[in-house]
């Protein structure tokens, strides 16, 4: 994996979010998830009004959210990552390579990925949805696909 430039990992004066790194991450991050066999989405809604960054879906409906972290301050603001663990079997933060891992808490899994691919670091515990929430997140998958497919056709 790439380093990024000293001038973006200097958490001194962060902005609250790094776009370009976001961006970055949710590449690597989706490719990560293709090689373990998972389907993915970007911004996906959740029944609670919040999004989660990354989706994944794996063959056997196991459902994974990925929450990227592009630096110090954009996660040290987010207060409502626990919302999302309640939508998924594993709940993950992805990071860069630059960005301090200790700050991650424990009970999540971590990632760390650039543009081009990432790697699992720490496995996120499986935390099994119950089956009535499985099916609506599922549908809810589905359907965000199927509309995202119909509305990229020329």
């Amino acid at each position: 994996m790439s380093t990024p430039p000293a001038d973006m990992v200097d958490v001194g004066d962060e902005p609250h979010s790094r776009p370009e790194i976001t961006a970055a991450l949710a590449r690597g991050v989706t490719r990560l998830l293709h090689d373990h066999g998972l389907a993915s989405l970007l911004e996906a809604p959740l029944a609670n009004g919040r999004r989660a960054d990354i989706m994944g879906l794996s063959g056997a409906g196991e459902i994974w959210i990925v929450e990227t972290k592009s630096c110090v301050e954009d996660f040290a603001v987010d207060q409502k990552w626990p919302d999302y663990t309640e939508y998924c079997d594993r709940f993950f933060f992805a990071v860069t390579d630059a960005f301090p891992q200790d700050l991650i808490p424990e009970g999540v899994g971590l990632i760390v990925a650039d543009g081009f691919g990432g790697a699992i670091v720490r496995e996120a515990p499986l935390r099994a949805l119950a089956g009535v929430r499985r099916k609506a997140v599922t549908l809810l998958f589905a359907r965000l696909a199927a509309q995202r497919l119909a509305f990229s056709q020329p």
